[in-house]
This record gives structure tokens, C-alpha cells and sequence, in this order.
């Protein structure tokens, strides 16, 4: 029998050891190893043994085969990827500044030891399900177009990316579903992204109606045990739709036709670990590989994406009606508490939305109360003018430190914390501090007679819970519904004619350049949430900043209005998408050797980035000390991204070579 080898990435998240090591395959093991196995190999002094992943296998080897060792084993319940994934992997790894062996852990999932646990989890969000059917929906002028373009596409295997940009309410699911037929009839497979189940409970419940068996739900709490059942269930062609966050885009599906990206804009769908990919890259890569379709849909699509769209890599596509028969947008209304305030109402309701609530109770219509952040915030606003204290060099708000310091969290412009406001001097400044607990309080003491639901991290901690508050709102169970930015995502409810959004500015200020078009976004979605049956709906957007670009374009419902403003901001400040953005981010127990090691990163980045570039910091985090760990900033930014990689690389070498890994950490993120 001729000798295999096989080429092994050793586990172990480090780079002096992401690289191939090549080992034997015994005779007896040659039948269960193939690319993407996980194997137990011996490594290291002493021959202990440690877990790999096989990355390619062959026939020849560059080396004497008495100097090789042999694969010990393998690793039980762990799925098999083709060489597909693994490919993936090398390019995330690439792309993203990981090592292989963090990008193997993202895309192949392994059953770790965990406790059974039955699947009740997975059910809890298909149980209300009625029997699945695909009868077939009359979809609109608008809708049939782009299923049109779909199937021309599907005939001439033409695979450029789709951007469905529809209102609130368009039907950009039901243009979902008609695709999904097409490539289930072709004997394909469907993987559709959405930011988080459970924030999305009737999206699925939708899917499930019309394919029933043919869907298999991922979500964040599901335990790697029933992660890895679902995947499993995947590669052996159990299932063919894939409905998930992120995470989902790794299911080892065999013949992928279409990958959907529904709410594209979600800041859900970048990582927050290493590799920090965004799921709109890697499923823009993965479907080319795959000659698959990819599909996204949004009402307020990422600048990003909308940029790729007017630049032709991305085909566009518009719904400006809705789908639903007499059902038609919000009348949006903007309220300046300034004016409240002058006029003695310094409760966090207008007076002209404490009377709509009344209205609408009296007609037996629903509500929903919208507080643009859970507990407080650490920016400081005035509240004569409504001007947050910003800093003069980067455009963002300063983060207030130890209730007297004023920081900038970009370029490290720091003032003691003023008397005065330094736009119209009044000594009025103070925090933004109320949440939704104390919203609640005040809602049932100013209308006894509501039935009150609340929905935020508190409310819906338990497993559950979300489904349990939403269900109870859908059936009428209650009046009013307040919450967080999950009760503004995705649902559907025709009682609600009235949207109140109590704090429209809040996320104005916080320090990201992305924070405008995050505001935009959860004001025009909140604002979708009214007037979805056949009675017209009314949102209020209470706000301290009523002139700003993007409370003026969100009430207004024009998107192209806000791209323009935002465009020019980004190219102003040289941000994404106009530059590519590198931070880079250390750690470490000990301040000075924190300030010693940023500044011989700063010094060391300088000479790899040309003149064209930009170099910023190194500054404070906005959370400066976490577990112990003081943490620097360190933003690069350049039109070449290349450069920027190059320049990555280039100090994480210096970092493996050095003393410093030994000491902290170092993190690194591309936008």
C-alpha cells in the first residue's frame, strides 16, 4: 500500500508555530483521514501529544520518511471540511491578520466536552410552526423584477452580488423565499445570515412555515455540543436551508447555491475576536468559490455596501413601496426637548407624545417605546444648546474619565471636564442617564391603567425570554412594549401605530466615526416599526440635535440624502469606506512598559506606512483598564489595503521576535 502524508497544522494559537507539520498516516488510520480532519499528533519534546488539523495530504514527502512521525489518531466527533474550508481559512487567515490555526477554529466546528443537553433549544423557536407549505406569494411589480434578474442570472451562471435596498415592511423576505425555491429545485443548499435568532423570532418562523424540515436553526445559545449536531446534520444532507448569525456561514454544505445576508447594515456580522473578519467579505469569498449567489438585503444598507453598489460590484436594486395592501411608511414627527425644557418639561415624554400614547390607548392601539440605550452613557451634552463636547481634531465626542477628565479616544485630546458649555456657555451639562427600567416606572405611573412589557438585556436573560415578550405583545397581551434596540429589529406587529424614540441622539455621541450612520440606521428602523397593518402609524424622534444630518435624513425616510452627507464626512476625516483602517490594540499589566511597547510599535509602523498614509495615537482605549489589563490604540489609515496588511505582518514579527508577547497582548483589526 503506497505511504500517505499528511501535511498538520499543530493547535496551538501561536505564530512560531502556524505553520505545516508533516507526518505519516498509518496504514490502519489512511481510511478516516482526509483534508480537514482533526488528528492527535505527537509534538514537542517528549512526544506528548496535541490535536492538529490535516490541511493537505500526498503521496510524496520533502523529507526522509525515518525523520517523520506518525499521526497518533483521530479525533472523535469532529466534522470533516473539504479542502473548500480550509482554503477559506488560509484566506480569512490572510485577509485578517490571524493566525491559521484562529482561523481553523472559526470555520471547522469540533464537538467539544460539554453536558447533555436535549435540543429544546433549537425547538423553543420552531414550536408555534405550523405545517410547512410553498404556496406560491404574488409578489409586486417591484419584487417580481428583481426574482426576474435572479433567474436571468441563474440561467447565464452569471454570480454578481445582489444589494436589495427596500423600506421597512417591502417584502424583501417574501424576494428571499422565491430565490430559495430556485435553488432548492436545483438540488442546492441555502445558507441565510441573520444578526441574532432570538431578535429575530418571526423572520424564522416564516421560514419554518414554508420549509419546515428543511431548516436548521443556529444561534448564540446553543452549546458547542448542539452546534456542532446542527452542522453535522448539514454534511449529511439532513437539512438544506441554514438560518443563523455569522457563525452559520461556516456550514459544510456540498453543493452551496445562495448565501442571504438579511439587515446587511447589522454591526452584528463583524467579529469581536481574532479573526475579526466581517460575514459580507467572507460570504462574498465563499460564494465565489462556490459559484453560489449572494444575496443581502437592508432598508438602511452599511455605506460600505452601498458604496461596492454605485461602484458596479454589487447589483442594486430598489423596493420603495410596501408590500402589505393600505400599508404605507410612518408620518415621522421631530420633537426638540430643548424646547421642552424652556417650557418646563423636563420629563424624559413630550408633551406631544404623552398625548399621542393617550390617543392611542384610547383606540385600543398598541405602542412601542424606544430608548436608544440601555442604562447610561459616559458623554457629556448640554442641555440648553444640545451640543455634546467634542474634540476639536477628530469629530467625535469626548468620553468623560473619572467624572472630571474629557478624553478623546482617537487622537488622545484630553480637558478637565468644563463649567460651562464651550458652544453656547450654559452651566447645564450632565450625562445622558435614564434607561429603560426607570422609562417603565414612569410610563405605568403616567398611564396606570397600560398593560406594560419591557424588553432589554434584563428582561429576556433567561432562555426564552425574547419569544415570551414578543408572543405576549403579538397576541395583544399588552399596550405597551419598551425597549432596547432589540424590540426595533425585524418584527412585525400591525397593532402598533405608534413609535416613541425617547432618546434619538444618544448614539450620536459616542466615540466612532460610524456613530451617525449607526443613529441613522436604528432611527429609520425603529420608525418602520409603526403603521405596518392597514392604520397609519406616527414615529417621534425626541432629540436635543433636531438640525443634525442624520436625525433630518432619518425623518425624512431618504437614504440617499444621508449617504451624501456621510460621504463626505468619511472622505473628510479619511474613513472607511473612502481609506482602509488599521487598529491596533495593546495590552498589558504594567503602564509603563504599555506606553514603552505602543511607541516602539508607533515608531516601528512608521516605516512601513508611505507618506500617503496616516498614523494616530498610540491613545487610551475607550475602556482603558479591563481585568487588570491597561490597553493603547494605535490607527493607521491608507487607500492600500495591502500596505496595510504588510505593515501587520511586519509587527507581528517584530512582536514574536521580541520580548514584548511575553509581557501583554496584541490585537489587530482592518475596517
Amino acid at each position: 500500500m503506497t505511504q500517505l502524508f499528511a501535511s498538520v497544522i499543530v493547535d496551538i494559537s501561536h505564530e512560531n508555530v502556524d505553520r505545516i507539520f508533516e507526518y505519516r498516516i498509518p496504514a490502519e488510520l489512511a481510511a478516516g483521514i482526509r483534508v480537514g480532519t482533526q488528528v492527535s499528533i505527537p509534538f514537542g519534546a517528549g512526544n506528548r501529544t496535541r490535536k492538529g488539523y490535516v490541511v493537505d495530504i500526498s503521496d510524496k514527502s520533502e523529507y526522509e520518511q525515518s525523520r517523520l512521525k506518525e499521526i497518533a489518531g483521530v479525533v472523535s466527533k469532529s466534522i470533516t471540511a473539504g479542502s473548500q474550508l480550509i482554503q477559506l481559512a488560509w484566506w480569512m487567515k490572510e485577509q485578517y491578520g490571524s493566525t491559521m490555526n484562529q482561523a481553523l477554529k472559526t470555520v471547522l466546528p469540533v464537538k467539544r466536552q460539554v453536558k447533555s443537553r436535549n435540543r429544546q433549544v433549537v425547538q423553543s423557536v420552531l414550536q408555534e410552526a405550523v405545517t410547512p407549505t410553498r404556496e406560491k406569494v404574488t409578489l409586486n411589480q417591484q419584487q417580481q423584477q428583481i426574482v426576474d434578474a435572479f433567474d436571468h442570472d441563474l440561467a447565464e451562471k452569471t454570480c454578481c452580488p445582489y444589494l436589495i435596498h427596500g423600506i421597512t415592511g417591502s417584502g424583501k423576505t417574501e424576494v428571499y423565499m422565491e430565490m430559495i425555491d430556485r435553488i432548492l429545485d436545483r438540488r442546492q443548499q441555502v445558507i441565510v445570515l441573520i444578526p441574532e435568532i432570538s431578535l429575530t423570532y418571526q423572520t424564522v418562523m416564516r421560514f419554518y412555515r414554508r420549509y419546515g424540515d428543511r431548516v436548521c436553526v443556529m444561534h448564540s445559545r446553543l452549546s458547542a455540543g448542539e452546534r456542532y449536531d446542527q452542522f453535522e446534520r448539514a454534511q449529511k444532507g439532513e437539512t438544506d436551508i441554514m438560518i443563523g448569525p455569522r457563525s452559520a456561514l461556516f456550514t459544510p454544505f456540498a453543493k452551496l447555491g445562495l448565501i442571504i445576508i438579511d439587515e446587511e447594515h447589522e454591526g452584528a456580522y463583524k467579529s469581536e475576536v481574532t479573526p475579526r473578519y466581517h460575514a459580507r467579505e467572507v460570504a462574498e469569498k465563499l460564494a465565489g468559490m462556490n459559484q453560489a449567489y449572494l444575496v443581502m438585503g437592508s432598508a438602511t444598507p452599511s455605506v460600505e455596501a452601498y458604496t461596492m453598489a454605485r461602484a458596479g460590484r454589487y447589483r442594486l436594486f430598489a423596493l420603495t413601496g410596501r408590500a402589505g395592501p393600505g400599508s404605507q411608511l410612518a408620518r415621522t414627527e421631530v420633537i426638540d426637548l430643548r424646547k421642552e425644557m424652556e417650557a418646563g418639561n423636563k420629563s424624559i415624554f413630550s408633551r406631544h407624545l404623552q398625548g399621542l400614547i393617550a390617543e392611542r390607548l384610547e383606540h385600543q392601539e398598541q405602542v412601542m417605546l424606544f430608548m436608544n440605550r440601555r442604562g447610561y452613557s459616559n458623554f457629556i451634552s448640554c442641555r440648553s444648546c444640545g451640543e455634546a463636547v467634542k474634540c476639536p481634531h477628530c469629530d467625535v465626542s469626548l468620553t468623560l474619565h473619572n467624572r472630571n477628565q474629557l478624553m478623546c479616544h482617537y487622537c488622545g485630546y484630553s480637558i478637565p471636564l468644563p463649567k460651562q458649555c464651550p458652544n453656547c456657555g450654559s452651566p447645564y451639562l450632565a450625562g445622558f442617564g435614564i434607561g429603560t427600567q426607570k422609562i417603565e416606572e414612569m410610563t405605568r405611573q403616567m398611564f396606570p391603567a397600560a398593560r406594560v412589557l419591557r424588553m432589554d438585556m434584563d428582561t429576556t436573560a433567561k432562555k426564552g425570554g425574547h419569544e415570551q415578550i414578543l408572543s405576549a405583545f403579538a397576541r395583544r397581551e399588552a399596550d405597551i412594549l419598551i425597549g432596547t434596540q432589540m424590540i426595533v429589529k425585524g418584527h412585525d406587529f400591525p397593532g402598533v401605530t405608534l413609535v416613541g424614540i425617547l432618546a434619538a441622539d444618544v448614539s450620536l455621541y459616542a466615540p466612532d466615526y460610524r456613530c451617525a450612520e449607526r443613529t441613522f440606521q436604528l432611527l429609520v428602523q425603529a420608525a418602520g416599526r409603526a403603521g405596518r397593518g392597514c392604520r397609519p402609524g406616527i414615529a417621534v424622534i425626541q432629540t436635543y440635535m433636531p438640525d443634525h444630518y442624520s436625525i433630518q435624513a432619518s425623518a425624512a425616510q431618504d437614504y440617499e440624502a444621508f449617504y451624501q452627507k456621510e460621504m463626505g464626512y468619511r472622505q473628510l476625516m479619511k474613513y472607511p469606506p473612502t481609506c482602509h483602517l488599521l487598529t491596533i490594540q495593546v495590552a498589558g499589566k504594567n503602564e509603563e512598559w504599555l506606553a514603552m511597547t505602543a511607541e516602539a510599535l508607533k515608531n516601528l509602523a512608521l516605516t512601513q506606512v508611505p507618506a500617503a498614509g496616516t498614523l494616530i495615537g498610540p491613545v487610551p482605549a475607550s475602556v482603558y483598564k479591563v481585568n487588570d489589563y491597561y490597553r493603547k490604540i494605535l490607527y493607521i489609515k491608507h487607500q492600500n489595503y495591502d500596505i496595510l496588511i504588510k505593515t501587520q505582518r511586519h509587527l507581528q514579527d517584530f512582536w514574536d521576535r521580541s520580548e514584548h508577547g511575553k509581557s501583554g497582548t496584541v490585537q489587530y483589526d482592518f475596517s
